[in-house]
């Protein structure tokens, strides 16, 4: 059942990552986004992890004036922690995601947007299955190709989850 499962993933990252790069060099008007972003492990993550980054990959069309939508990947690695536990040290190794999926955006105002990214995500490192990856964000425009953003990053796996409050640049490309 688990060796299904990971091949049934296995085929809707392909497929996912054929359509990515399809549409990305369709002739639909939109723009492709590079980001970049620091983040602080919270809740269990935090018992776990010290810091994380994250860069993300996506392209998104203009479906109106206001809103653009589109496939999104990414790659996040959060940086394991090492506990005191009073005998000893524990080493936690470090957890790496690849989140897929579809990306939002509603532009407010010329200079403020508010998105929102869903989708699966990928567990790279042993005995990290992944899990149902949500994103919601805000991102103020520092330039015409550049974005602050602030994000929640949150991945649910196996009745937990695993969350990330970050920062970064979001870089746009036509």
């Amino acid at each position: 059942m688990v060796e299904s499962k990971i091949n049934h993933m296995k085929k809707i990252t392909l497929f996912t990552l054929a359509v990515f790069f399809g549409l990305s060099f369709a002739q639909a008007q939109g723009d492709f986004k590079a980001g970049i972003h620091a983040g602080l492990p919270i809740g269990d993550a935090g018992d776990l992890a010290t810091f994380s980054i994250a860069v993300d990959l996506g392209y998104l069309f203009d479906l109106s004036d206001q809103f653009q939508a589109g496939p999104t990947v990414g790659y996040s690695h959060s940086f394991g922690d090492n506990i005191d536990t009073g005998i000893g040290t524990i080493e936690i190794d470090d957890i790496q995601f690849i989140p897929i999926g579809g990306a939002g955006r509603f532009h407010v105002s010329d200079e403020f947007s508010l998105g929102l990214d869903l989708g699966y995500a990928l567990g790279v490192n042993d005995g990290n299955d992944g899990g149902f990856y949500y994103s919601p964000r805000a991102a103020y425009s520092l330039s015409d190709k550049v974005d602050l953003v602030l994000a929640y990053r949150g991945i649910s796996e196996n009745g937990g989850s695993w969350d990330i409050i970050s920062i970064g640049l979001e870089f746009g490309f036509d």
